[in-house]
């Protein structure tokens, strides 16, 4: 039954998009099994540049199971109503200029400069710091083919929402990157819609701060590097403070030997220092707004950011949203008949994880109901997150009524919002990366997953890996309801919830064209 291809998704699967890094623009729909590639030719430069990249095509889609409802109001409406629209883009990617995050910056401003805690790792004050970030960027020039890290004339750029869960995919063919993102909400989709309105421009602010360290510091070191082999960090106020390569760098995984890097370093703190940034500006304007909607205590997200630039491999994840690697034993050739292996880069931040667990009860001694009926404070599973006030602030936790407030709030915060991450060099044995919310593992594993997508790329190699996973996932969880297909998508979302949760999914295939013009016919 798993081999089996749903004919007509009945619209449920209502974001899906797709990729194809290879010079052409491609489209995913609900009424199609593939590419469809309009006849659109880059230039001999943009072709160069292409072969750089370590991916060659992206797929992604998502199913709603939540009811929920848009958010309206949350910074004014400012995020619902004037940047959402322009970044959704569910059926298929579109190419929009890329540009500093002037405008964006400056429409949050307003609504996000007042009277919030202190940035690590920049000034004292986030209004300080929000005002001093955005006079840097304005003071940018407009990025270059070469110049940046997230830099590029135009990208194309897909996304949207599927209950609860946002989801966002950008790539810059010209210059060999790919961003995806997706955000798990919860408790509504305030946390999610944040995050996919903000999330993106803060690690693109924080990587190009990083680009003009690196040029500031080639002014006065040859090679950019302190007497002790740390990383010279450039402070606003035009100083350099010398840091440790893995210095406030917490939960790093190095999928790699050698020596530290400290340009890696520096990429992996932008990821860091872009989610704090973030967490401190929806935390703001839920203290803000809960007086009115009490409910914004309450909401928050997992997080999973996944950046492949040339062939480094950089994952950010908070909560139990997962990516997983697909990659091929040494020695074994692409056409051979090995299955692959699946490596997981992300922890899954849960009380069902033992050492998440302990770390809880170890962080709140003089609390006997730290952890009570499988939840944190009886309320949630997940060990780390963004958003939750409630079970991180008092204040917060005292703005709900009757039972939805925690009783014995003693030691917060109970959630944590230090992500893990890691980073790996891509090896010519790695295939794909398959990063999905929680939901598509309740009914798979690593393995499993890995192997109906390697199953489906050899059969359909110009198919939609991440579509047909979702697929799958109908098919097994209408089987163990005692659904048929129709039934189970006759459900309408809410009562679906029963059956599965929100799923969102993107597929990454990795290598070269040559190498995957190869593997999608051999693997």
């Amino acid at each position: 039954m798993l081999g089996k291809t749903l004919a007509e998704p009945g619209g449920e699967l209502n974001v899906s998009f797709g990729y194809q890094f290879n010079g052409k623009k491609s489209s995913f729909s609900e009424a199609s099994d593939g590419f469809e590639a309009p006849p659109e030719v880059y230039d001999g430069d943009a072709k160069i540049r292409r072969r750089s990249s370590s991916f060659s095509c992206l797929s992604g889609a998502a199913l709603s199971a939540n009811a929920t409802l848009a958010n309206t109001n949350i910074c004014n409406g400012l995020i619902g109503a004037g940047i959402l629209p322009g970044l959704d883009s569910p059926t298929s990617f579109r190419r929009v200029p890329s540009s500093p995050s002037i405008s964006r910056l400056d429409m949050l401003s307003s609504s996000l400069q007042s009277n919030i805690s202190t940035l690590s790792g920049s000034l004292s004050t986030h209004s300080e710091s929000f005002e001093c970030d955005s006079s840097v960027l304005k003071s940018m020039s407009a990025p270059s083919r070469s110049e940046g890290f997230l830099n590029a004339v135009e990208v194309e750029m897909a996304g949207g929402a599927a209950g609860e869960d946002r989801v966002q995919a950008i790539c810059s063919e010209e210059d060999g990157w790919v961003f995806c993102a997706i955000y798990d909400g919860f408790n509504g989709r305030d946390a999610a819609d944040f995050l996919a309105g903000t999330l993106y421009e803060n690690i693109g602010f924080y990587l190009n701060l990083l680009d003009r360290q690196k040029k500031q510091q080639n002014s006065i070191a040859s090679d950019d590097l302190g007497s002790d082999g740390s990383l010279l960090y450039f402070l606003e106020d035009g100083s350099f403070e010398e840091k440790s390569p893995s210095k406030d760098l917490l939960d790093i995984v190095w999928k790699e030997d050698g020596p530290p890097d400290p340009l890696k370093d520096g990429v992996v703190d932008s990821l860091r220092r872009a989610l704090s940034q973030a967490e401190s500006e929806f935390l703001n304007m839920v203290e803000q707004e809960m007086d009115d909607r009490p409910d914004l205590v309450s909401v928050g997200s997992c997080v999973l950011v996944v950046l492949l630039y040339g062939k480094d491999l950089y994952t950010l994840n908070l909560g139990d949203s997962r990516a997983v690697l697909a990659t091929m034993n040494e020695g074994v050739d692409v056409d051979g008949t090995e299955p692959l292996e699946a490596v997981q880069l992300t922890e899954s931040h849960s009380v069902d994880n033992e050492t998440e667990r302990m770390q809880l009860l170890h962080d709140h001694p003089d609390d006997p109901s730290t952890i009570v009926a499988g939840r944190v404070k009886g309320k949630l599973k997940l060990t780390r997150a963004f958003g939750v006030g409630y079970l991180k602030k008092r204040k917060m936790n005292d703005a709900l009524m009757g039972i939805l407030q925690v009783r014995n709030l003693l030691s917060p915060p109970y959630i944590s919002t230090k992500p893990s991450l890691s980073a790996r060099r891509v090896s010519n044995g790695d295939c794909f990366v398959i990063a999905a919310s929680d939901g598509l593992f309740d009914f798979f594993s690593n393995d499993e997953a890995v192997q109906l997508v390697h199953s489906y790329i050899k059969s359909s190699p110009h198919g939609d890996p991440a579509k047909f996973l979702l697929e799958q996932l109908l098919l097994k969880a209408a089987d163990n309801a005692g659904l048929t297909m129709e039934e189970l998508m006759r459900i309408p979302a809410g009562c679906r919830r029963k059956y599965h949760d929100d799923v969102t999914v993107i597929v990454i295939l990795l290598g070269s064209d040559q190498r995957m013009l190869k593997a999608s016919t051999c693997l």
